[in-house]
C-alpha cells in the first residue's frame, strides 16, 4: 500500500501572518485545524513541511536539523515574499524549538512554543517516538511483521547522528532563549510524556519578553494540537494574538 504523501498548506485571510510548525516526526497535519481555525478568525496562516518529514523513515534519518532549520527560514520568508510583514510564529513539540530559533534569530511579532523540548535529557522517549513512528510507518506499507523488524532495528542503528545534532539543535536554543524580547505564549500539555515539563517553566522564566504568559492543559499529552483541549487551545492562541499591538 502506498502512503498519501502531506503537503505543506497556505490559507490566506487577513494581513495578519502565522508561521505554523510541526513536530518531529510529524508534518503539516500537526498544524492544520489550528490554521484553518485562524483563518476564520482573519488571520493567513502557512505551514511548511521540513525535509524527511512526511516520507518514510529511511528518508528521515538521511536528514539533519540544520535543514530543517533552513526550510523554516525558507518558509517564514516565503510569508515576506507574499507581502506578509508581521508574522507570528507558534511551533509543536521540535516546532516550538525551532521557533524560538526563529524569534531570536528573526524580526517575528511573537512566538508561542507548544510541549517544546528545552532538555536533551530524554534522548529515550524521542528515539521511542521514533521507533513507533517508523513501525507504524511500515505497518501502512502493508509490510509483514519480520521485514517490520528487521528494518525498525535498521533505522534505529542508523539514527544515532541525526539524533546527536537534534540534541546540539536544542540546547543550542536553550543557551539563547534569553535573547528573547518578542511577546511570548508559552503552552505545555500536562500530561506530555515525550518531553520534560520543565521546558515549559524554563522558556517562560528565560525569555526576557515584558509580554510572555504560561498556559497549561491539564487534560493534553505531547501533540496537544491534536488532543481533547484543542478547542481551548486554539481560542487561548486567538486571544493571545488578539492582545499583541499589531499595525493593521
Amino acid at each position: 500500500m502506498r502512503v498519501i504523501q502531506p503537503k505543506p498548506f497556505t490559507f490566506e485571510a487577513g494581513p495578519r501572518a502565522v508561521l505554523l510548525l510541526h513536530g518531529f516526526t510529524g508534518h503539516s497535519a500537526d498544524v492544520r485545524m489550528l490554521g484553518r481555525f485562524l483563518e476564520k478568525k482573519g488571520y493567513t496562516t502557512h505551514a511548511p513541511i521540513y525535509r524527511g518529514h512526511g516520507k518514510p523513515p529511511e528518508e528521515l534519518i538521511q536528514t539533519r536539523p540544520d535543514q530543517w532549520w533552513s526550510d523554516v527560514q525558507e518558509a517564514f520568508q516565503q510569508l515576506k515574499t507574499l507581502g506578509y510583514k508581521e508574522i507570528a510564529v507558534c511551533g509543536l513539540s521540535l516546532g516550538g524549538v525551532l521557533s524560538l530559533k526563529l524569534s531570536y534569530s528573526e524580526n517575528v511579532k511573537a512566538v508561542i512554543p507548544m510541549c517544546a523540548p528545552m532538555f536533551f535529557d530524554n534522548e529515550k522517549q524521542l528515539t521511542a517516538g521514533f521507533q513507533v513512528f517508523s513501525k507504524e510507518y511500515k505497518q501502512l506499507e502493508g509490510k509483514e511483521a519480520e521485514v517490520i523488524s528487521e528494518e525498525v532495528a535498521s533505522l534505529m542503528e542508523n539514527s544515532s547522528p541525526m539524533f546527536t545534532e537534534l540534541g546540539k539543535l536544542i540546547k543550542d536554543v536553550q543557551q539563547n532563549i534569553d535573547t528573547i524580547y518578542t511577546p511570548t505564549m508559552v503552552v505545555q500539555a500536562r500530561l506530555d510524556k515525550m518531553i520534560n515539563t520543565e521546558s515549559a517553566t524554563y522558556i517562560y522564566e528565560n525569555v526576557e519578553a515584558d509580554h510572555k504568559e504560561l498556559k497549561w492543559y491539564e487534560e493534553s499529552g505531547h501533540v496537544i494540537t491534536l488532543d481533547k483541549e484543542k478547542e481551548k487551545l486554539h481560542e487561548d492562541i486567538y486571544q493571545f494574538l488578539e492582545s499583541l499591538d499589531w499595525e493593521e
